[in-house]
């Protein structure tokens, strides 16, 4: 449950709702989800949260479907299940097979345990791999 409420149209304010509207626009849908609506009670947060995002999200030298794959693996990290969901729906749009999911979460799982391993060995990086 959250911990603010989520606001509907209606009850959020004019700065809210404009950039509800410029998530629909640039989204090209009627739906703003709740991570959006739960920020609109911080009007300021949201628009900065929403620039920010389209500005790291947005065309660069990364895939669209890399980028929302990245965004999967740090969100099942950071134990973020509302962004892992997010992001993982974002990802089937974006063209993320079954297949893909699979393995992104196998080297998720893999990660997490040489990530793991490492840190309890305390092992220091090979002078080579330091850049």
């Amino acid at each position: 449950m959250a911990t603010v409420p989520i606001l509907t149209d209606e009850a959020a304010g004019p700065e809210a709702r404009a950039v509800f509207d410029d998530i629909r626009a640039r989204r090209g849908t009627d739906y703003v989800n709740d991570f959006w609506r739960a920020l609109a009670n911080d009007p300021a947060l949201l628009r900065a949260t929403w620039e920010r995002l389209g500005q790291v999200m947005g065309p660069g030298a990364l895939d669209p479907l890399v980028k929302e794959m990245i965004y999967i693996a740090v969100s099942v990290t950071n134990g973020c299940s509302y962004c892992a969901h997010s992001h993982t729906a974002a990802a089937k749009a974006r063209g993320m097979t079954p297949e893909m999911h699979g393995e992104l979460m196998a080297v998720i799982a893999m990660a997490a345990q040489t990530n793991a391993l490492a840190t309890a060995l305390q092992i220091d990086p090979d002078a080579r791999f330091r850049v």
